[in-house]
Order: structure tokens, then C-alpha cells, then sequence
């Protein structure tokens, strides 16, 4: 018996707000000329640290204008101007640095292909931020697939599982597939997909490690009724309630003590996925989709080895146990 699930480990970023996402841009936009003039002895950049605090400083004020909650419209009116008014000196103030790092880009970028491909990474994604701010201050709504979540970190996704307490995740979801003895038998890191995605390719694969697997659990979010079909033609038991009103059929299927069973085990990943996250796995500190992957792959590992320690020391508790004296 089988158990899957999902959960978010976060990746290593700060909120994305559009100005801060700029900020990181432009700074290091800057970061990067400045090093790259010094390397080549020139010296237009040597006030780039007096340059990225000016730009710090006009973000914070942008960032601390609030909008009006009085009822009176004038007043609200009158700040709503004062905020278009700082964010278009924001964005003045970095698009002349944003013109000068074209500029120092089309001077050196002939000496260093790959610093010159870094620069660039970095102005294009501080002009898509200009641009997103110029949307929005013309009360423009951003869809959200054109948002970028981080600069560092671009695989970086907003999840919203519905958690108590938790309204957002910023980071990617990973699926794990939990054998009865809680060994995790597979995972895969989930980008740009929900769970109802995965729930048959992931099975695929852990069928093809795992021969006799014969059933698997899962909560309402993988269902979906290709995947309710596929499922049962590759296992001998699915366990995977249905979303909305149920048919009688249905209702009847999900009643049956074999199906309640197997449903009422299903929590038990979470203790998995718990222990992943206490030791590690709550948050990813490694740099870009590679480390993430390894980074999981490695607390997946670390997580069968403990399990396994810990069936070892349970055996050998076992073994050297005395034997039991009877009450007098």
C-alpha cells in the first residue's frame, strides 16, 4: 500500500513586489559594471555604491506611501498622486542607471561574452519590471503568468494551498510516494504543475522501480477522471476520492470498509513529509533549479537512511531486551 501526497518547500526569496524585484535588478545591473570597469581600469563607475543607495532610498519611499483609506475622494485622489509621483521618479532614477549599464555593456562587451550574457540577463529583467510598474500605474491588472516571482531564484512559483494561517508559498511543489513501512519511494519536484497533473506519470515511474506495487492513496486534489481510469488499469486498488456532489455509485464505492480503511492510512504521509520538513526540507537554500532538485533528492535520501537507523536500533532494542519478570 501506497501513500502520495504534495507539499511546498520554499525557495529562498523575499516578497516579490514589484519595486523590490527592480531593485535587484538595477543593483545588480550595477554590481556588475562596476566590477567589470575596475577589471578593465576604467573608472565611470566608481560611485556605484553611492548610486545603488540613492536608488535604495527613493525605493524605500515608494515603499512606505500608503494608500488613502479616507472616504474623502479629494484625499484619496491626492495620494494616489503622491505614490504615481515617487514610482515615477523610481523609475526615472533607474532607467538613466539602466542607460548607462547599456552603454558600458556595448564599450566591453566584446573583451567578456559571458559577463556581457550576465549584464544583459540583468537589464532585461529590470526593463520588464519598468514596464509592469508603468502598467500598473496606469491601472493596468498583470496576469499572472507574466509575473516573475524572483530574479535569483526564477523557478520560484506563488502557491496558495488553502493552509490555515499560510495564504501564500512562494516556491515548488514535490510529490512523494510513501510505502506502508513509510520509506519514500519516489518524488518528483513539480514545475508549473498541480497535482492532478501528475498522479498517473509519477505511479509510471515508481511501478518501473517497484514491480509490486499494488494500490495507491491519494487526497482529492489528484483526482480527475482520466486519472481515476489510468490509475486502475495500471494498479489493483486506487483509493482516491472524488471532488464535488457523488453519484450513488460513487458514494457507495467510498463507503465500503475496504476503501474507508486505506482512506483513514492516508494521513500517515504526512508524518513523512513533516519529518522532511523539520529536518531541512521546510525551505531550499540552494541556487537555481538544479540545486533545488538535488537539494530534495538528498533530503529524500537522508530521510530513508534515518528511517532505516531507526528500524535497525528498534531491532536491536528487541534483541537485548531482558526477559519480562512476572508480577508477584
Amino acid at each position: 500500500m501506497a501513500r502520495g501526497d504534495s507539499f511546498v518547500v520554499e525557495t529562498n526569496v523575499h516578497f516579490p513586489a514589484d519595486t523590490s524585484q527592480l531593485f535587484d535588478a538595477i543593483r545588480k545591473a550595477i554590481e556588475v559594471c562596476a566590477k567589470w570597469s575596475f577589471d578593465e581600469g576604467l573608472s565611470q563607475w566608481r560611485q556605484y555604491d553611492h548610486n545603488i543607495r540613492h536608488i535604495k532610498r527613493m525605493r524605500r519611499v515608494v515603499q512606505q506611501l500608503k494608500h488613502s483609506t479616507s472616504k474623502k475622494p479629494e484625499k484619496k485622489a491626492l495620494k494616489d498622486q503622491q505614490i504615481k509621483q515617487a514610482l515615477l521618479d523610481y523609475l526615472a532614477a533607474v532607467d538613466y542607471q539602466l542607460q548607462r549599464a547599456v552603454r558600458t555593456g556595448a564599450e566591453l562587451g566584446g573583451l567578456n561574452p559571458l559577463r556581457l550574457s550576465q549584464l544583459n540577463g540583468y537589464i532585461a529583467h529590470a526593463e520588464v519590471q519598468m514596464g509592469q510598474i508603468r502598467r500598473r500605474i496606469n491601472d493596468e491588472v498583470i496576469p499572472h503568468t507574466e509575473k516573475v516571482f524572483s530574479i535569483f531564484q526564477p523557478h520560484t512559483e506563488w502557491i496558495s494551498k488553502g493552509k490555515a494561517g499560510v495564504p501564500v508559498e512562494l516556491g515548488l511543489r514535490v510529490c512523494i510516494i510513501e510505502d506502508q513501512y513509510r520509506f519514500i519511494l519516489h518524488h518528483q519536484v513539480m514545475e508549473k504543475v498541480v497535482d492532478s497533473d501528475i498522479a498517473v506519470s509519477i505511479i509510471e515511474e515508481t511501478k518501473q522501480r517497484f514491480p509490486n506495487l499494488r494500490s495507491i492513496s491519494y487526497d482529492k486534489g489528484f483526482h480527475s477522471p482520466d486519472n481515476q481510469r489510468d490509475l486502475k488499469a495500471l494498479l489493483e486498488k486506487v483509493v482516491m476520492p472524488k471532488k464535488g456532489k457523488l453519484s450513488k455509485i460513487d458514494k457507495a464505492h467510498e463507503s465500503e470498509p475496504e476503501f474507508r480503511r486505506l482512506r483513514r492510512q492516508h494521513s500517515a504521509v504526512e508524518s513523512a513529509i513533516n519529518a522532511l520538513e523539520v529536518h531541512g526540507l521546510d525551505i531550499c537554500p540552494d541556487d537555481g533549479i538544479k540545486g533545488f532538485n538535488r537539494y530534495v533528492a538528498l533530503a529524500v535520501l537522508a530521510r530513508n537512511i534515518h528511517r532505516y537507523g531507526a528500524l535497525l536500533y528498534k531491532q536491536d532494542a528487541k534483541r537485548h531486551r531482558g526477559p519480562y519478570k512476572k508480577a508477584a
